[in-house]
Protein backbone atom coordinates (compact mmCIF):
# COMPACT_ATOMS: atom_id res chain seq x y z
CA UNK A 1 0.00 0.00 0.00
CA UNK A 2 1.23 3.57 -1.35
CA UNK A 3 0.83 6.35 1.50
CA UNK A 4 1.42 10.14 -0.02
CA UNK A 5 1.35 12.81 1.98
CA UNK A 6 0.05 15.72 -0.29
CA UNK A 7 1.07 19.23 0.60
CA UNK A 8 -0.27 22.21 -0.75
CA UNK A 9 1.82 24.68 -2.09
CA UNK A 10 2.72 28.31 0.19
CA UNK A 11 0.85 30.01 -2.04
CA UNK A 12 -1.85 27.85 -1.32
CA UNK A 13 -1.86 28.01 2.39
CA UNK A 14 -1.51 31.65 2.09
CA UNK A 15 -4.91 31.57 0.52
CA UNK A 16 -6.14 30.01 3.18
CA UNK A 17 -8.00 33.17 5.46
CA UNK A 18 -9.95 34.10 2.23
CA UNK A 19 -11.60 30.63 1.96
CA UNK A 20 -14.63 31.95 4.31
CA UNK A 21 -16.12 32.88 0.72
CA UNK A 22 -17.68 29.63 -0.13
CA UNK A 23 -19.44 28.73 -3.07
CA UNK A 24 -22.96 27.38 -2.94
CA UNK A 25 -24.91 26.07 -6.21
CA UNK A 26 -28.29 24.80 -5.70
CA UNK A 27 -30.35 21.91 -7.88
CA UNK A 28 -34.10 20.98 -7.96
CA UNK A 29 -35.28 17.39 -7.47
CA UNK A 30 -37.95 15.46 -7.09
CA UNK A 31 -37.65 15.81 -3.39
CA UNK A 32 -36.88 19.56 -2.91
CA UNK A 33 -33.80 21.43 -3.16
CA UNK A 34 -30.68 20.24 -2.96
CA UNK A 35 -27.59 22.56 -1.87
CA UNK A 36 -23.94 22.46 -2.26
CA UNK A 37 -21.09 24.15 -0.60
CA UNK A 38 -17.69 24.20 -1.70
CA UNK A 39 -14.59 23.75 0.81
CA UNK A 40 -11.62 23.17 -0.17
CA UNK A 41 -9.80 20.91 -2.61
CA UNK A 42 -11.81 17.37 -2.61
CA UNK A 43 -14.14 19.09 0.73
CA UNK A 44 -17.67 19.90 0.55
CA UNK A 45 -21.04 19.31 1.63
CA UNK A 46 -24.52 18.12 -0.01
CA UNK A 47 -27.70 19.77 2.07
CA UNK A 48 -31.24 18.55 1.15
CA UNK A 49 -34.29 17.30 3.04
CA UNK A 50 -33.32 18.52 6.33
CA UNK A 51 -30.01 16.62 6.04
CA UNK A 52 -26.56 16.68 5.68
CA UNK A 53 -23.74 14.88 3.80
CA UNK A 54 -20.10 15.67 4.04
CA UNK A 55 -17.11 14.48 1.46
CA UNK A 56 -13.89 14.03 2.32
CA UNK A 57 -13.41 16.58 5.18
CA UNK A 58 -10.08 16.80 5.71
CA UNK A 59 -8.70 20.56 4.33
CA UNK A 60 -9.93 24.43 4.65
CA UNK A 61 -12.51 25.21 7.18
CA UNK A 62 -15.71 23.61 8.16
CA UNK A 63 -16.59 26.64 10.59
CA UNK A 64 -19.85 27.73 10.05
CA UNK A 65 -21.36 24.66 7.96
CA UNK A 66 -23.84 22.54 10.07
CA UNK A 67 -22.40 18.97 11.34
CA UNK A 68 -23.06 16.24 9.33
CA UNK A 69 -25.44 13.61 9.11
CA UNK A 70 -23.50 11.18 6.75
CA UNK A 71 -19.71 11.51 5.91
CA UNK A 72 -18.01 9.70 2.74
CA UNK A 73 -14.58 9.11 2.67
CA UNK A 74 -12.86 7.93 -0.45
CA UNK A 75 -9.22 7.41 0.20
CA UNK A 76 -6.30 6.78 2.85
CA UNK A 77 -4.39 9.50 1.81
CA UNK A 78 -3.88 12.98 3.91
CA UNK A 79 -5.95 15.17 1.51
CA UNK A 80 -9.08 13.01 1.80
CA UNK A 81 -8.45 11.21 4.93
CA UNK A 82 -7.86 13.76 8.16
CA UNK A 83 -9.28 12.60 11.24
CA UNK A 84 -9.22 15.02 13.24
CA UNK A 85 -11.59 17.19 11.02
CA UNK A 86 -14.02 14.34 10.85
CA UNK A 87 -14.08 14.79 14.61
CA UNK A 88 -15.48 18.45 14.40
CA UNK A 89 -17.92 17.67 11.47
CA UNK A 90 -19.61 14.83 12.90
CA UNK A 91 -22.02 14.40 15.64
CA UNK A 92 -23.74 12.02 17.72
CA UNK A 93 -25.15 9.47 15.47
CA UNK A 94 -23.01 10.74 11.80
CA UNK A 95 -22.90 7.76 9.85
CA UNK A 96 -19.60 7.52 7.97
CA UNK A 97 -19.16 5.19 4.29
CA UNK A 98 -15.85 4.50 3.62
CA UNK A 99 -13.64 1.38 1.52
CA UNK A 100 -12.05 -1.27 3.64
CA UNK A 101 -8.65 0.59 3.52
CA UNK A 102 -9.99 3.65 4.91
CA UNK A 103 -11.85 1.44 7.78
CA UNK A 104 -8.60 1.03 9.30
CA UNK A 105 -8.37 3.90 10.67
CA UNK A 106 -11.79 5.29 11.18
CA UNK A 107 -13.09 2.04 12.62
CA UNK A 108 -16.42 2.83 13.62
CA UNK A 109 -17.28 3.47 9.63
CA UNK A 110 -19.45 1.15 7.24
CA UNK A 111 -17.41 -0.28 4.49
CA UNK A 112 -18.25 -0.15 1.19
CA UNK A 113 -16.56 -1.86 -1.55
CA UNK A 114 -16.55 -0.90 -5.42
CA UNK A 115 -20.28 -2.31 -6.49
CA UNK A 116 -21.67 -2.03 -3.21
CA UNK A 117 -24.43 0.34 -2.02
CA UNK A 118 -26.61 1.65 0.75
CA UNK A 119 -29.48 3.61 1.28
CA UNK A 120 -29.28 6.13 4.27
CA UNK A 121 -32.52 8.20 4.94
CA UNK A 122 -33.22 9.54 1.46
CA UNK A 123 -29.77 8.94 -0.32
CA UNK A 124 -28.47 6.00 -2.18
CA UNK A 125 -25.00 5.37 -1.69
CA UNK A 126 -23.19 3.70 -4.34
CA UNK A 127 -19.40 2.53 -4.15
CA UNK A 128 -17.96 2.93 -7.54
CA UNK A 129 -14.03 1.92 -8.60
CA UNK A 130 -11.64 5.11 -8.74
CA UNK A 131 -7.76 4.15 -9.11
CA UNK A 132 -4.68 4.79 -11.49
CA UNK A 133 -4.47 3.43 -15.44
CA UNK A 134 -0.52 4.58 -15.22
CA UNK A 135 0.55 7.18 -12.80
CA UNK A 136 2.70 6.33 -9.82
CA UNK A 137 5.28 6.83 -7.67
CA UNK A 138 7.94 4.44 -9.49
CA UNK A 139 7.93 1.51 -12.36
CA UNK A 140 5.25 -0.91 -11.78
CA UNK A 141 3.38 1.03 -8.78
CA UNK A 142 0.59 2.96 -8.74
CA UNK A 143 -0.94 6.00 -6.91
CA UNK A 144 -4.23 4.42 -6.30
CA UNK A 145 -4.37 1.13 -7.09
CA UNK A 146 -7.89 -0.56 -8.20
CA UNK A 147 -10.27 -1.72 -5.08
CA UNK A 148 -8.45 0.46 -2.48
CA UNK A 149 -10.54 3.82 -2.78
CA UNK A 150 -14.54 4.43 -3.46
CA UNK A 151 -15.63 6.56 -5.98
CA UNK A 152 -19.88 7.61 -5.75
CA UNK A 153 -22.66 7.90 -7.12
CA UNK A 154 -25.09 9.59 -4.75
CA UNK A 155 -29.16 10.04 -5.28
CA UNK A 156 -30.72 12.14 -4.10
CA UNK A 157 -34.79 12.97 -4.83
CA UNK A 158 -33.71 11.48 -8.77
CA UNK A 159 -30.80 13.89 -8.54
CA UNK A 160 -27.53 11.93 -9.66
CA UNK A 161 -23.99 12.59 -8.74
CA UNK A 162 -21.41 11.44 -9.28
CA UNK A 163 -17.89 12.14 -6.89
CA UNK A 164 -15.06 10.87 -8.48
CA UNK A 165 -11.95 10.61 -6.05
CA UNK A 166 -8.45 10.13 -7.06
CA UNK A 167 -9.03 8.86 -10.30
CA UNK A 168 -7.85 8.90 -13.85
CA UNK A 169 -9.95 8.17 -16.72
CA UNK A 170 -11.24 5.02 -16.63
CA UNK A 171 -13.28 2.83 -18.33
CA UNK A 172 -15.93 2.73 -15.05
CA UNK A 173 -16.63 6.66 -15.29
CA UNK A 174 -16.34 6.68 -19.26
CA UNK A 175 -19.23 4.13 -19.09
CA UNK A 176 -21.27 5.56 -16.31
CA UNK A 177 -25.37 6.84 -17.36
CA UNK A 178 -27.50 9.66 -16.66
CA UNK A 179 -25.44 11.46 -14.48
CA UNK A 180 -26.53 14.91 -13.54
CA UNK A 181 -23.78 16.56 -11.59
CA UNK A 182 -20.06 15.06 -11.66
CA UNK A 183 -16.91 16.31 -9.79
CA UNK A 184 -13.76 15.08 -11.35
CA UNK A 185 -9.88 15.39 -10.60
CA UNK A 186 -7.40 17.07 -12.64
CA UNK A 187 -3.99 17.20 -10.70
CA UNK A 188 -0.91 15.24 -11.98
CA UNK A 189 0.90 13.90 -11.31
CA UNK A 190 -1.49 12.04 -9.05
CA UNK A 191 -4.99 11.67 -10.92
CA UNK A 192 -4.90 13.12 -14.55
CA UNK A 193 -4.16 16.06 -17.02
CA UNK A 194 -7.05 18.42 -17.60
CA UNK A 195 -7.48 17.50 -21.53
CA UNK A 196 -8.02 13.73 -20.28
CA UNK A 197 -10.33 14.78 -17.37
CA UNK A 198 -12.44 16.20 -20.18
CA UNK A 199 -12.00 13.41 -22.67
CA UNK A 200 -13.00 11.40 -19.90
CA UNK A 201 -15.70 13.45 -19.00
CA UNK A 202 -17.13 13.86 -22.78
CA UNK A 203 -17.92 9.83 -22.59
CA UNK A 204 -20.25 10.03 -19.80
CA UNK A 205 -21.89 13.90 -20.68
CA UNK A 206 -22.90 14.52 -17.19
CA UNK A 207 -25.33 17.58 -17.14
CA UNK A 208 -23.04 20.04 -15.05
CA UNK A 209 -19.27 18.92 -13.85
CA UNK A 210 -16.92 20.76 -11.18
CA UNK A 211 -13.53 20.42 -12.02
CA UNK A 212 -12.11 19.81 -8.46
CA UNK A 213 -9.10 18.36 -6.53
CA UNK A 214 -7.05 20.29 -9.28
CA UNK A 215 -4.30 22.63 -7.55
CA UNK A 216 -2.07 23.88 -9.99
CA UNK A 217 -3.65 22.47 -13.05
CA UNK A 218 -4.78 24.80 -15.96
CA UNK A 219 -9.03 24.97 -16.10
CA UNK A 220 -9.26 26.77 -18.92
CA UNK A 221 -7.62 23.70 -20.86
CA UNK A 222 -10.51 22.12 -19.51
CA UNK A 223 -12.88 24.68 -20.09
CA UNK A 224 -11.90 24.73 -23.64
CA UNK A 225 -12.30 21.28 -24.38
CA UNK A 226 -15.91 20.95 -23.62
CA UNK A 227 -17.04 24.13 -25.12
CA UNK A 228 -19.75 23.18 -27.77
CA UNK A 229 -20.51 19.69 -25.75
CA UNK A 230 -23.50 21.23 -23.64
CA UNK A 231 -21.90 20.09 -20.82
CA UNK A 232 -22.37 23.12 -17.86
CA UNK A 233 -18.63 23.49 -16.64
CA UNK A 234 -18.65 25.50 -13.46
CA UNK A 235 -15.57 26.23 -12.25
CA UNK A 236 -15.64 27.45 -8.32
CA UNK A 237 -12.95 28.07 -5.88
CA UNK A 238 -11.74 25.33 -4.43
CA UNK A 239 -8.54 26.70 -3.04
Amino acid sequence: MNRIAFVLTAAAMAALPALAARNVDEFKTSAGTLKITTVMHAGFIMEAGGQVVCVDPAQGSFDGLPQADLILLTDIHGDHLAPPLIAKVRKAGTQIIAPAAVAKTVTDAIVLNNGESKTIGAWKIEAVPMYNLKRGPSAGQLFHDKGRGNGYIVTYGGLRIYIAGDTEGIPEMRALKNIDVAFVPMNLPYTMPPDEAADAVKAFHPKVVYPYHYQGSDLKVFEAALAGTGIDVRIRNWY
